[in-house]
């Protein structure tokens, strides 16, 4: 694992387009790395794998995206993502961690679950869906505890 780069960006999209049906444009993620985001590639044999980016802000973080290729998925790579990430929001004094989930995302709740991050609450017509519809957003929160 290794700090995302801006020539990382097109890597970054073959697995982000792989991953999910409505993938963020290049244009998200190279706004994320302007501002200052923490942002990591997760790469196996040189090949990329997995990505994550978060935002800390006061002294609170937010997970933006974990994502991890289909074909390397249940392996552990999100969970080696989203460790990083926790890590990154305690190193910048950040108390709290949020993120957002498709409740279609069973996997992912259950990593988020087993990773300490509890239900706090809905964010109604959240993301899209298919046939121009939405899909709520389950919030999710973890504080961070010193060590």
């Amino acid at each position: 694992m290794r700090p995302m780069r801006i020539e990382d960006l097109d890597a970054v999209m073959v697995v982000e387009r792989r991953a999910y049906p409505f993938p963020w444009s290049i244009g998200i993620f190279r706004d994320c790395l302007f501002a200052g985001y923490p942002a990591w590639v997760l790469l196996e044999g040189g090949a990329f794998i997995g990505h994550g980016v978060l935002s800390v802000a006061a002294d609170e973080a937010h997970v933006l995206n974990v994502c991890v290729d289909p074909a390397r998925q249940g392996r552990g790579h999100g969970r080696i993502l989203l460790r990083a990430l926790v890590d990154a929001a305690r190193g910048r004094g950040a108390s709290r961690v949020f993120l957002e989930v498709r409740p279609s995302n069973p996997a992912a709740i259950a990593l988020y679950e087993d990773e300490g991050f509890n239900e706090i609450g809905r964010r109604p017509r959240y993301y899209p869906a298919a046939n121009n519809g939405r899909e709520d957003a389950i919030v999710m929160a973890r504080e961070l505890f010193s060590d």
